[in-house]
């Protein structure tokens, strides 16, 4: 094996895991219990063991800190900005993952507690992009974008800003819902009422019942799951599915 006369950086994964819990938008935190930032709620995460692929170092951290496992990760990006790790030049990996339902989390290993905390109460100075959320405001309407969370709950390291790409990948797999089944936040079958709850909650905003459902009708993103509603059922119960075939 070649030696280098230079340092070189070390490799961590960290994971932004999304929830949905009532009307809000929930991000799994940890409360660091070791130096540096000990106290500050933080990303889950860690460094990365010797000849363990990325994907297998993100699930066994977040098992491992958090006690969620069997989620699906997506690669969100490298950050890796000097002076990022007071403990040295760091590469951190990132995740991301939406659970559907809020699931029970345990704090372990450097963790001295894991929780669920709702996005707009996040500190996020470097607010996420204005991303239009389906279906598109109305010709001549002021756009309103998404949250632009500006908490109480400071993080440690660069987590603020990791968590604001987060949220706009995730405003962006709404946007193409069709394009991967990574982020579904719905059932196979919903009503038109349940998909709007989700994207209003992501969004952070109300969106119009009439224009939201025509936009999804009209460009054939949702098709019906069953020819027609069940007898003495409202109209509005009719169950959609994507039209992914």
């Amino acid at each position: 094996m070649p030696t280098y006369e230079y340092p070189r950086p070390a490799v961590t994964c960290d994971i932004v895991a999304f929830t949905l819990r009532a009307d809000d938008l929930a991000v799994l935190l940890i409360r660091r219990k070791d130096d540096p930032f000990r106290g500050l709620w933080a990303l889950p995460g860690g460094f990365v063991n010797e000849n363990e692929a990325l994907e297998r170092a993100a699930a066994r951290e977040l098992y491992e800190e958090t006690a969620l496992s069997g989620v699906r990760l997506e690669q969100l990006g490298a950050f890796g900005d000097p002076g990022r790790d007071p403990r040295g030049r760091t590469v951190t990996i990132a995740f991301v993952t939406v659970v559907l339902a809020e699931a029970k989390i345990t704090a372990g290993d450097d963790a001295a507690d894991a929780q669920w905390h709702a996005f707009k109460s996040l500190a996020l100075d470097e607010a996420p992009a204005s991303r239009s959320v389906p279906p598109p405001p109305k010709k001549g309407a002021k756009k309103t974008g998404g949250m632009r969370p500006s908490g109480p709950v400071r993080l440690a390291f660069d987590h603020a800003r990791i968590v604001s790409r987060a949220y706009r990948r995730l405003c962006a797999h709404l946007d193409d819902p069709l394009r991967d089944t990574t982020f579904d936040l719905v059932p196979p079958r919903f009503t038109l009422a349940e998909l709007r709850r989700i994207y209003e909650t992501v969004a952070g905003r109300k969106m119009p019942a009439p224009s939201f459902n025509k936009h999804f009708i009209d460009y054939g993103l949702v098709v019906p799951a069953t020819a027609k509603p069940a007898r003495g059922q409202k109209a509005s119960r009719q169950l959609y599915r994507w039209n992914r075939t």
